[in-house]
């Protein structure tokens, strides 16, 4: 836990950075960061989020952070589509796979980036959250690989209950999802 707590407190020196809201460095990489934490932490991680939030929450602030928690995303987009009351009796009678081969398919990337994009307003940080609570149907590179072309200059922090190596994701340290390159680590 000290371990975790001395990451958690190096997140807001960081966004207060000049150059974490300009953007990377001269090779024009885009300000995309993981920060990975270990799952049993999940609960310490969300209310340091709303801390994070709260310390650059004041009026004038030069940071305004935006939260897209992608779990609570996939339930309104089940609502928008009207099916949020079907789902349950869905997996009931047709089982856990048929239920997953129909929520892949209206739980596109695209509906994701179209309602992000809707709502980033003058915000110019982005957390993303509910990243483990989301899977499978939602895989976290997917809505990475596609952010960039919605959020140009904007450094988005995706918060991951996993291993991020730089390279490759680990959603709870078990399931390896594809690789990733073009984050960076937040803290290390």
């Amino acid at each position: 836990m000290a371990n975790l707590n001395a990451k958690l407190d190096q997140i807001i020196p960081k966004i207060k950075e000049d150059k974490f809201i300009e953007g990377r460095g001269l090779g024009n990489e885009i300000s995309f960061y993981v920060f990975d934490y270990e799952p049993q932490d999940e609960l310490v991680v969300r209310d340091y989020i709303k801390h994070i939030k709260k310390e650059f929450g004041y009026e004038g602030s030069n940071r305004r952070i935006i939260e897209f928690d992608l779990y609570k995303m996939l339930l309104e987009i089940t609502k928008d589509k009207r099916i949020f009351e079907r789902i349950f009796e869905m997996e009931e009678r047709q089982g856990k796979d048929q239920l997953f081969k129909a929520m892949t398919t209206f739980a596109k990337p695209e509906v994701f980036l179209r309602k992000i994009k809707e709502q980033m307003d003058d915000y110019n940080v982005v957390f993303l959250t509910g990243i483990g609570k989301v899977y499978p149907f939602v895989r976290s590179h997917n809505i990475l690989n596609n952010l960039q072309e919605v959020l140009d200059n904007v450094p988005v922090i995706m918060f991951f209950p996993g291993k991020y190596d730089g390279q490759s994701l680990q959603l709870f340290g078990k399931f390896k999802d594809d690789n990733y390159y073009r984050a960076f680590r937040l803290v290390d």
